[in-house]
């Protein structure tokens, strides 16, 4: 297989044995492909990374809503409690990052999805049954690479060269 001068295969090719940072800046640069293949660390590497993110994310919007609880109430010598002050607006701005992190992602995760089922031999399409059985996902992310899955490799040589 071909590669470039960093070692990386072409975009249209799975690149097995992916680090980390490769498969993630790989998601990027391939981020509406529904063509090719990804193979199963592009797949893994990415959706921890992407983990990581919703759960800092979250967890920020969790930890600022306790913050703002312990701070904003008070509680008189009748045991009765008050609120002191408004909805936290960092709050606000964690949900508002998690809302366009779900937006920037959905599409690129997509055709990840799409390209991993084509690398296990599968048509892309499959992968829209991991969104009504979520553990399918799982199962499609596991599955090995298949010689069949060949069939989806080289989409620019199909096409006219500009």
């Amino acid at each position: 297989m071909p590669t470039d001068a960093g070692g990386a295969p072409p975009l249209w090719a799975p690149w097995y044995g992916a680090g980390f940072l490769d498969a993630f800046v790989r998601f990027w640069k391939k981020y509406a492909r529904f063509d090719g293949r990804a193979s199963r660390s592009e797949f893994w590497w990415w959706y921890l990374a992407n983990a990581l993110v919703v759960t800092i994310l979250f967890g920020g919007y969790i930890i600022s809503i306790i913050v703002w609880a312990a701070g904003s109430t008070m509680t008189d010598e009748y045991g009765i409690t008050t609120a002191t002050s408004g909805f936290p607006g960092v709050a606000l701005l964690f949900v508002g990052l998690l809302g366009l992190w779900g937006l920037a992602t959905f599409v690129p995760s997509l055709a990840l999805g799409w390209r991993r089922v084509h690398d296990a031999g599968l048509a892309g399409p499959f992968w829209l049954i991991s969104f009504a059985a979520g553990v399918a996902g799982i199962v499609f992310g596991c599955l090995e690479p298949s010689p069949s899955g060949a069939q989806y490799d080289r989409p620019d040589a199909s096409r006219p060269q500009a």
